[in-house]
């Protein structure tokens, strides 16, 4: 099957079914490598065909085009900081860290590289860190390193 779109200059571009499935699955969850297995490729070749249609002009509009018509009803944020509230209170660390992750993406808050942190800054992350982890995990972790 053979798609068409109309892109920006109005012109009209064909893409195979393979590089349709690609540009959908790569919205859904902005890895080339599996975006291309899930669009029928080999596994043994869905890293370097994930990067060539990436490349390709046509699949890059497509991929912007669907990306212009994600909507959604979910307030993602709220969401996302709910499912960090019921980790924490459950004791689950690795969860916790997991939506603090994802809300610092969604922010938008700036990469290590461009953090400049005091050791006080430092110091102040780390001890969050070890609280949302909890008691027995710090611990573990601490036993780990032969600090304790």
């Amino acid at each position: 099957m053979v798609y068409y779109h109309r892109f920006n200059a109005g012109t009209v571009m064909a893409l195979n079914d393979k590089q349709e499935k690609f540009a959908q699955a790569y919205c859904l969850n902005r890895n080339a490598t599996d975006a291309a297995r899930t669009a029928g490729y080999s596994k043994e070749s869905a890293y370097n065909q994930g990067y060539r249609l990436l490349q390709n002009e046509e699949v890059q509009e497509r991929i912007a085009e669907l990306e212009k018509e994600l909507t959604t009803d979910v307030d993602v944020v709220s969401e996302i900081e709910a499912q960090y509230t019921v980790a924490k209170a459950n004791n689950n660390g690795n969860s916790a860290l997991k939506a603090l992750e994802l809300l610092s993406r969604i922010r938008g808050n700036k990469s290590d590289k461009e953090n400049v942190n005091t050791p006080e800054q430092l110091e102040e992350k780390i001890v969050t860190s070890l609280k949302i982890l909890g008691k027995e995990k710090v611990i573990t972790l601490l036993k780990k390193c032969d600090f304790i």
